[in-house]
This record gives structure tokens, sequence and C-alpha cells, in this order.
């Protein structure tokens, strides 16, 4: 496994084909890397599907309130849901969206970013200054990869758990 320099902001995400090692950017982006680490310890995203997976663009999930199968699982309204907490305003940076990197997903409002993300297949310029980057795979891009693709996936993949490093 990768070496883990900071494991209070190192996320360990469990997927069906192995575990992702995400580095959070808390000097980046700190108010989305602690939601991160917030919903994490409160298992919110143990079991959310990945509700929106485009192949060559990126693979989202993390709607703890509509892709949970366990509470209200609802392909149709998977992606339109956060948490119970309020929205995280943008914290927007000079990082581009390259492979591998996580970005908060949003409506239209750019201070609307709450318990979604999306981790990068490729290099998405488009999306710098549009999205907050707070995050990005050490290890692991294969088991992104390999994540079922649709919108939403007729079988969706799972984040079977989501953990803080430094509790795993």
């Amino acid at each position: 496994m990768a070496e883990i320099k900071d494991p209070e902001n190192t996320i360990l995400m469990e997927l069906k084909d192995g575990t992702v090692v995400i580095e959070l950017l808390p000097d980046v982006a700190p108010k989305h890397v602690e939601r991160m680490k917030q919903l994490a310890r409160a298992g919110a995203y143990d079991n959310v599907a990945f509700h929106r997976v485009i192949d060559g663009f990126m693979a989202q999930t993390g709607d703890v309130q509509h892709a949970n199968m366990e509470k209200d699982y609802n392909p149709g309204r998977a992606g339109t849901g956060g948490s119970e907490h309020p929205d995280v305003p943008a914290e927007f940076s000079k990082l581009p969206h390259d492979r591998g990197t996580l970005g908060a997903a949003r409506s239209a409002n750019p201070d609307s970013a709450n318990s979604q993300f999306f981790i990068n297949f490729k290099d998405n310029h488009f999306l710098n200054g549009q999205y907050t980057v707070y995050g990005r795979v050490l290890e692991g891009m294969e088991h992104v990869d390999a994540i079922a693709k649709g919108e939403p996936p007729a079988n969706p993949d799972r984040m079977i758990s989501v953990k803080v490093a430094a509790d795993a």
C-alpha cells in the first residue's frame, strides 16, 4: 500500500476490486476535507452507489441521502441529495482537475456542494475554477477505472466502506 504521510487527511475507500487511497488537501479546501472526514467517520458513505459514471470523464458518488441501499436507494433520485449538514461554500483553487483528482459535485450554485464528489478518469481541465478540488488518488486508480459505467449504471458499484486512515 502507498506510504501514508498524513493519516488524518487520508481516506481509504474500499471498492469491489480493492482499496483506493486518497490524499485529502486541507491546505487547499479545508471545509470540503472536513466534511468528507465527518461523513466518513459517521459511516455515511458506506454502501453508497456510484450513481453517475461517464466513461472517459468521471465517476460520481456520495449522495448519502438517496444512494445507500440500506436507507433509500432510488436510482431516479440518486444524485439529487446531500447530507443532513449544511452545504459547503466553494473553495476554488488553481489546482487542475487532473486524472485521479477528487472534485466536489454541486448544483448550478457554486456554494451548493455537500456530500457528493467525483473522481476524474482523465484530465478534465474544462472544470478548472468551477468545481472545488480537495483530494487526489494516491493508489488504486485501476479500481476506480473499473467502476460500472452509466447514468445511472444498471447495477451500480458501491463504496463498500470509506474510512479516515487515522481511524482504520
